[in-house]
Formats: structure tokens, sequence, C-alpha cells
């Protein structure tokens, strides 16, 4: 039995199972919040922010196929012994995505990487490297505490993981606040070392509160009838992996196009900013995807899930236009983040070119989930094909013509690709959100 009622859904049940992974979101983007504005206020602010920008967009790429375990263990641990061939896969999958970083991290693919292909210039290039070498256990850390965060959240304990979110800030603060302090480590390196600490702490605390939730619900007991074979878990996970994979390559794309524009030094100091300004802003989508898969088996739960995503789509709109028109974005920008006055300008009208991508989240989470509940995930890598090929092509365009400052032309291009991946999306959703109580047609 789960301790979410199985009877008709209402709109208090989508708040109560939301509201805690919305929090959650919130506080764990607020972290990145944290470290930009410590690395504005240390030595050398633009360099140290243009490398902590590249490390964490190579970490964050490396690091995304581990992101889909929250939603595969969401919708697939429904008994013991699935729940513990689920494990097995998943330490296969955060063993080789540690390697992989390390390998790069260590070897000459990272000039290759970061030099020659990102065209990142060489003072950046430098300081990144170490950065991106301490972000080595950045997988296994939010892989592991995802996976099991899915878990509590299929069997209703969605509130567990605010907590977690509490002590990864606590521990992050802290170094942070030390070593802005002693300063000892150029920004770059003190931000990679408090997000790594902070995420390990988080996994620890995540494992402690989770394994009462395994006892409970997944005890040890007989193979079901039809058992979670690798070839299963692959087609379900593949899909996944391609949509957080591709995603996150086109936001390193992004990257690029900063690097190879006008201003590039400017665009790569306010682009992680920018980003995490806005990551904050989406994290009510963010947090939807799961609370999507985990209440489509109540009956209602079309009806009440569709009105309660499109009421999210109203509010999180309204928030950006407000922040975006009043002084509030460029207070944030200036006085909380610390950039200069001409960067805070630029990130201003960047937030303005940006002002649709937290409602866009929002309705790629809802049919996200409907098609992950349905276990049509070939859906879902259709859509980011299309959200590749669209941004790819403005990036593009952006570069031959030359006459707009990078960051423009990657929020432009985010924005344009969200839209077309929201479109393919709904279609696909289609037949799940149609059949019977939102059954799996």
């Amino acid at each position: 039995m789960s301790d979410v009622p199985e009877g008709p859904l209402h709109t208090r049940d989508v708040v109560r199972t939301w509201w805690p992974l919305a929090a959650g979101w919130f506080f764990m983007t607020i972290e990145q919040v944290l470290v930009t504005a410590v690395v504005a206020r240390l030595v050398a602010p633009e360099i140290q922010l243009a490398a902590w920008g590249v490390a964490f967009a190579i970490s964050t790429l490396i690091q995304s196929p581990s992101t889909v375990l929250l939603p595969t263990s969401t919708a697939l641990a429904r008994d013991g012994a699935t729940y513990r061939r689920l494990v097995r896969y998943a330490t296969w999958v955060l063993a080789a995505l540690v390697t992989l970083h390390a390998a790069i991290a260590l070897t000459p693919a990272y000039d290759l990487i970061v030099r020659q292909w990102m065209g990142v210039p060489p003072e950046v290039a430098d300081a990144a490297r170490i950065t991106l070498l301490i972000m080595t256990p950045w997988s296994l850390g939010t892989g592991y505490r995802r996976f099991l965060q899915g878990v509590m959240i299929r069997f209703g304990r969605s509130r567990i993981v605010i907590f977690g979110t509490f002590v990864r800030l606590g521990v992050a603060g802290a170094v942070l606040a030390l070593g802005a302090w002693s300063g000892l480590l150029p920004g770059a390196q003190l931000a990679a070392t408090a997000i790594i600490l902070g995420v390990l702490s988080e996994m620890g605390y995540t494992r402690v509160r989770a394994m009462a939730t395994v006892r409970k619900h997944l005890p040890p007991g007989p193979e079901p009838d039809e058992p979670l074979t690798p070839g299963r878990f692959l087609r379900f996970w593949t899909p996944l992996v391609s949509l957080v994979l591709l995603t996150m390559f086109v936001q390193t794309l992004v990257t690029v196009v900063l690097a190879r524009m006008p201003e590039p030094i400017d665009s790569l100091a306010v682009w992680p900013v920018l980003f995490g300004f806005l990551m904050i802003l989406q994290s009510p989508g963010w947090a939807y995807t799961e609370v999507v898969i985990a209440l489509m088996r109540r009956p209602g739960a079309v009806r009440v899930l569709r009105r309660f995503t499109w009421g999210l789509v109203a509010v999180v709109t309204a928030l950006v236009v407000a922040l975006s028109a009043t002084p509030l974005a460029a207070l944030w920008f200036d006085a909380v983040a610390g950039l200069s006055p001409r960067l805070a300008e630029l990130a201003v009208a960047g937030l303005w070119l940006a002002v649709l991508m937290p409602a866009l989240r929002v309705v790629h989470s809802w049919y996200q989930g409907a098609i992950m509940y349905g276990e049509r995930t070939r859906g879902i890598f259709e859509s980011v094909l299309i959200f590749l090929a669209v941004a790819a092509a403005t990036f593009a365009f952006g570069i031959a013509w030359g006459g707009v400052t990078g960051l423009y032309v990657g929020v432009i291009g985010m924005t344009l690709a969200m839209i077309a991946q929201a479109a393919w999306l709904a279609h696909r959703a289609r037949p799940v959100l149609n059949a019977p109580e939102g059954g799996t047609a």
C-alpha cells in the first residue's frame, strides 16, 4: 500500500504532492545563485564566473543521464524485486558516468573539447580545468540521490525531498562562507568544492531516510510476471536520457555560441547567473513531472492535472513579467548576484527574452509525465530531436550573422526550441491523456 490515497484525485492532492518537490527545486536552484554571488565578489570575477560556467556546463552534460533515474524509479519501482534490479542498473550507469568525467578532466580530451571545439578563451579554459576535476563525483551524488527520491515520491514521501535540500544548502553555504573568508581557493574552484560537498551530504541524508520507505513498501520478494529485464529498462530509460542529454547538450552549445559571438567574456560571465535565475523560476515546472507520473493512476486525474497545469502556467508567466518589468530583476542581478551595472543590464535584457521559458517548462513536465506514465517514451526522444534541430538552426544563424550579442542568441534559441518541443510532446501525449482515467492506451 502507498501512503498516497487511491480514490478520485482532487486539486488538494496535487498540491500536497507537488509543493515539497517545487520547494526542493526552488531551494536547490538557490544554491547556484549563492555560488555565483560569492564568485562575483572574489578576485577576477569575470574570468572565474566564466570558468565556473564552463565547468558546470560540462559537468551537467556528463551527469545528465543520471537525472532520469528520478522518473524511472518513480514509474517502475513497483515491487521489491524490480527495485533491486533498478539498483543494479543505476549502479552501472553511475559508475560509467564518473569514469567518463574523470577521463575528460585528466586527459587531452579536455583541451580538445574546451579549447578547440568550444573555443573558450585560454584564460577561462585554464581556470576551468581544476574546477572540472573537483566536480568528478557530481554524477554519483546527484544520480543516487534522485534515484532514491523517485522511490519516496512514488510512495507518498515527497516531503522528505525538501529536508535533503536544506542539508545540501547548509553544507554548501558553510563551505562558500569559509572559502570566501579564507581566500584559499579561486572562485571557480571554491564553487565546485561547495557544490560537491553539499550534494554528497544530501545523498547521505536521502539514503538514510529512504531505507525506511524501501523496507516498508519494497521488501524482497519473487519476480513479477513481467520482470524488469535490461532490455525493458533500456527501452524506458534511453529515450529519457536522450531528452536530458540533448537538452543539456544544447545548454552547453549555448556556451559555444557565446564564445564565438560579440562580447564573449561578458556573455560567458552573465550566462551562468541568468541561467541560475531561470532555473529558480522554472522550479515549479521541474518538480511537476514526477507528480504527474505518481498521480495519473487516480480516477479523474487527467481533468484535475490539466486544470492545475494551466493554472500554474498563468502564475509563473505573470511572475516573470512582473520581475522583468520592475526594478526587481535589476536589483537581483546587481545586489544579489553581484554583477557590475553593465553586466546586470545585459542580464535583465536576457530575462525579457526568456519570459516564456518557465511556463514552457511546466507544459513540458505535464506532457512528459503523461508519456512516461504510459511507457511511451519514444515520443520524448522525438521531441528532443525537434528541440535540438530548432536550437541548432537558431544558433547557426546567430553565429553566421554575428551582429547580436551572443547571450541574446542563446536565450532566443532555447525559447524557440522549447516551443517546438512542447508542440510535439502535446501530440505524442494525446493517446495517454485521451484514454479512460489516464490509462496507458
